[in-house]
């Protein structure tokens, strides 16, 4: 048996799998829970030591037996986190993730030395928002400046991962796209907005590496700590997005993958550097080569939770109650926005129900509205992507709005497209242990990794979901409202 492993980091939980790249089969996966800091001035944040308990969990859940059999390790983690360490490897302070609202003002500050958004768009591809990287290492120069002055390692959560089996601080193209300090159209570090923030960062961020390069091997400290093979190569990995741009087959133009998460991200691949950050679409890039237009909202399964709990049902009895309103929800509209709001760029912003009168006010209507709301803040994305020339054939769902029937037809009617959902789940961990693979390959020899996910990448034709054409009109109907609404609310949020 020949396998190689994906590791996940998400917000909520670790996952590692291992797969069976001759019998094409995920053989083994295991799953840790995380913790999570959150305080009402929009900070989010973890701790290393939770992502350091869930690897010694992870793989300590799996046989022995299937891990000896592990030849190489891909990693893929949320995306932004910024992860402070001092010279002994030791963190600073606690992570500050992809949803941690509380750099509005680091964002402005950047931005104005830059020389205003037009400025930091050309220098990056990207504008400065809260969720990226940059801000948040200016909030810990400001905040915890004794901590600051003994930076020495900047991390994002996959990064800190690598160097946990490998001991090698490298970051690749993908992940540091989403930093907002790296000119993702010349794919190198920004001296100008590093300076912004202190004229020593430059310095001490890590060396960068091409997608199909590994990382490092897997130390022997590691190898004992985690039961795996010492040696074998760990990949570059990426970012969640660019992994599970990975495990949909996203590598090619033609179709984009949708995750409908905690977050909800719209992402498409494309051989040259595009963005439009004014209309939420991020410059990254790649991790397999290309770049990866995305848009990420920071409200998907976060809405639907909110108001599953708010009436005390489970997810199918959420489903099955949402299935009792009509398309559009008779007018209801939940405006998503608990955690503030990414796309549009609104991080003050704050969730509500409208659209309600006493002929429409009921739990169907109410739970529908809470499904339909997360696609809505989608489908600018999906404009915007037309704008700049795709021609999407399908969109390929992941995440756990992939697994509801009745979200899969909201999703195939609001956006207009087919939805293909991967037979295989976990997405990002399964583009890591495909990028694994990869490297793998390459080692002897040069490997196609379009190819290797047309191999590998295949897809629960059960679950294809195409767009009702009445289903279609209803929603381009309840879209408009859903713009105006946002577009009105959106000054009192500035």
């Amino acid at each position: 048996m020949k396998t190689v492993a994906g590791i996940d980091l998400g917000t909520q939980s670790m996952k590692v799998v291992i797969y069976d790249y001759e019998k094409k089969e995920i053989i083994e996966k295991a799953s840790c829970p995380m913790d999570l800091i959150s305080e009402s001035d929009g900070t989010r944040e973890q701790k290393t030591e939770w992502f350091d308990n869930g690897l010694n969990v992870c793989f300590g859940k799996l046989s022995a037996e299937n891990k000896k059999t592990i030849e190489a390790i891909g990693v893929s983690g949320q995306q932004h986190g910024f992860v402070p360490l001092d010279k002994d490897g030791k963190a600073l302070y606690n992570i500050k993730l992809w949803c941690d609202t509380s750099t509005v003002s680091e964002c402005e500050y950047i931005t104005k030395k830059a020389g205003g958004e037009k400025k930091v768009e050309k220098a990056l591809g990207n504008l400065m928002l809260t969720g990226f990287t940059a801000p948040k290492i200016l909030w810990l120069k400001n905040h915890k400046p004794d901590a600051f002055a003994n930076l020495k390692y900047v991390m994002l959560p996959h990064d800190y991962l690598n160097w946990k089996l490998t001991g090698k601080y490298v970051m690749e193209y993908g992940d540091a796209s989403g930093t907002a300090l790296f000119d993702s159209a010349n794919r190198c570090w920004s001296k100008k907005i590093c300076d912004i923030i202190d004229k020593r960062l430059y310095d001490i961020l890590p060396d960068l590496i091409e997608p199909s390069a590994p990382a490092g091997v897997v130390s022997a400290e590691a190898a004992a700590a985690y039961g795996i093979p010492a040696g074998i190569p760990v990949s570059a990995g990426g970012g969640d997005n660019m992994m599970g741009a990975v495990g949909t087959g996203t590598v090619a133009d033609g179709f984009l993958t949708m995750s409908m998460g905690t977050s909800g991200t719209l992402y498409g691949y494309s051989d040259k550097p595009i963005s439009d950050p004014a209309n939420g679409l991020s410059g990254f890039c790649s991790s397999t080569g290309g770049w990866l237009p995305l848009l990420c909202t920071m409200n998907c399964t976060v809405a639907t939770e909110f108001v599953r709990g708010l009436f005390g049902l489970d997810v199918k009895d959420l489903d099955a109650e949402a299935s009792k309103a009509p398309c559009g929800s008779e007018g209801v509209l939940v405006i998503p926005f608990f955690n503030g709001e990414r796309t549009p760029n609104l991080p003050n912003g704050r969730a509500s129900i409208t659209g309600l009168t006493s002929a429409n006010t009921n739990r169907a209507n109410i739970a529908r509205a809470s499904l339909e709301s997360a696609v809505f803040a989608m489908r600018g994305g999906l404009d915007a992507f037309r704008k700049l020339g795709f021609q999407p054939k399908e969109i390929r769902l992941i995440g756990g709005g992939s697994k509801s029937p009745i979200w899969r037809q909201i999703a195939a009617d609001i956006m207009n497209l087919p939805i293909r959902v991967p037979a295989l789940d976990e997405a990002a961990a399964l583009g890591g242990a495909v990028q694994a693979l990869w490297c793998l390959k390459n080692q002897s020899g040069k490997c196609d990794i379009a190819q290797l996910c047309a191999e590998h990448i295949k897809l629960d034709e059960s679950k294809s979901t195409n767009p009702i054409p009445e289903n279609v009109n209803a929603y381009d109907k309840a879209y408009s409202e859903y713009t105006k609404i946002v577009e009105t609310l959106t000054p009192l949020y500035k």
